[in-house]
């Protein structure tokens, strides 16, 4: 997805790599990366799920959906973030019923955004180390200009690889977003009101 550095291109050249090599050796990696395994898994669950999106409706592209999401992100440590400092101080009630909101939320939204298929396809590309985490980058590809997507993913204490981020067009946050938009909702109303706002907004996307 990205041109490959020109330190690395110079060592192939020193080496007498081609760089239709290179390229294919550079693809291998990706491939047999764990983190990139994980979304290109995902993007192949969401890609089926939208070939046949129109008639399976909103219900039956969540209930399809609802596993992958659930396998390929990380929605506990998503939703602590998104709430930020004052979860630790939520009895367990709230926190679980946050939880359980944020799950519907996260599956109703993949579910309404990705309907149909009219020829899109997914292509993981590069995936740089930031510390404990990877950035797998990815782009949609359709008929105009390619979007692209990079999930931050972390290790859990089992040693899968989950995301617990997702950048759009390569520095919009989404989890920051959530997590400005959370705010203000906590601070008025509590954890009620969040879980009723999360809810709202999945009862809009499932609503069309």
């Amino acid at each position: 997805m990205r041109p490959l550095t020109s330190a690395l291109c110079a060592l192939a050249v020193a080496g007498g790599v081609a760089p239709a090599a290179l390229g294919s050796a550079a693809a291998q990696t990706q491939a047999s990366d764990p983190a990139a395994q994980v979304v290109q898994r995902f993007d192949d669950t969401l890609l089926a799920t939208m070939k046949q999106g129109r008639s399976l409706g909103f219900e039956g592209r969540s209930r399809k959906l609802e596993p992958a999401v659930r396998e390929t992100f990380d929605l506990p440590l998503m939703i602590r973030f998104a709430v930020g400092t004052s979860w630790s101080t939520l009895p367990s009630s709230d926190q679980s019923a946050l939880l359980a909101a944020f799950n519907r939320y996260s599956t109703s939204t993949w579910a309404k955004n990705f309907s149909s298929f009219s020829g899109q396809r997914f292509q993981v590309g590069k995936v740089d180390t930031r510390g404990p985490d990877k950035l797998v980058h990815t782009q949609l590809i359709s008929s105009g200009d390619p979007t692209d997507l990079a999930y931050r993913m972390r290790q859990t204490t089992s040693g899968e690889w989950k995301v617990i981020d997702v950048y759009f067009n390569g520095s919009i946050s989404q989890l920051s977003q959530q997590r400005a938009d959370y705010a203000s909702t906590l601070a008025s109303g509590g954890a009620g009101a969040l879980v009723k706002k999360i809810n709202d907004l999945s009862d809009k996307a499932a609503a069309g």
